[in-house]
């Protein structure tokens, strides 16, 4: 019996060392929590300082008013706000998820920037800088209502793309990401909410499912 324990364990050995060689497994379930968090203020900052721009404007027509193109004074001051805004929620996102994934791989550890997180970065960053010069493309032709839901759409592709280099959770939080951005496109009036509800509710949810599942599991047995 004990033999049988102990090639049970040498098995488990073999897949652990495996799996640490073939996938990037020091994601922190809290730097989603976090990034959630931070999708949340800017979208409400964004809601406090132009709520109309997506609830008035965009219910009826779903583009812009050719009068609001003319004048363009107030749009040309909202599309700064929104720039600024996102990368401002981009930056911060970053930092915390740099922040928690390499303190989860020192206690773990593993290392935190090998070949293996090389090859997730950039299965994730090259749908990630389409969809960013898509949403500038549609910028540059002011369809500003279709910019929450490409982004969503474009990162929900980027989850799965990388999902293969990482934990197979993120998975399934990209077709969630996509299945929003594709409502969005239709309810465009809307893109700020699926904005809010993707980036920063989804984020929430499954950075704490992560955290209990994987992270929390593994402090508790040691």
């Amino acid at each position: 019996m004990s033999n049988q324990n102990e090639h049970l364990k040498d098995l488990q050995e073999i897949r652990s060392i495996m799996e640490r060689s073939s996938k990037f497994i020091s994601l922190s379930g809290l730097s989603g929590v976090f990034a959630g968090i931070v999708a949340l203020l800017g979208a409400l900052a964004v809601y406090i300082y132009q709520h109309e721009f997506f609830f008035s404007r965009y219910q009826n027509q779903g583009v812009l008013l050719r009068d609001d193109l003319i004048r363009g004074t107030e749009l040309n001051n909202f599309i700064i706000f929104l720039f600024t805004d996102a990368i401002i929620v981009l930056l911060l996102a970053i930092g915390f998820g740099i922040f928690f994934t390499t303190r989860n791989a020192r206690k773990k550890g593993l290392p935190y920037f090998d070949a293996t997180a090389k090859r997730m970065l950039a299965n994730l960053f090259l749908p990630l800088v389409t969809g960013g010069l898509f949403c500038i493309a549609l910028l540059f032709h002011h369809l500003v209502y279709l910019i929450a839901p490409s982004t969503l759409i474009f990162y929900g592709l980027a989850l799965v793309n990388a999902s293969k280099f990482t934990l197979n959770d993120i998975k399934y939080l990209g077709y969630c990401e996509i299945a929003l951005g594709l409502l969005a496109m239709v309810l465009v009036g809307y893109g700020l909410l699926f904005w809010a509800f993707g980036f920063g509710v989804l984020h929430i949810v499954y950075g704490s499912a992560m955290y209990f599942k994987y992270e929390r599991a593994t402090s508790k047995s040691e």
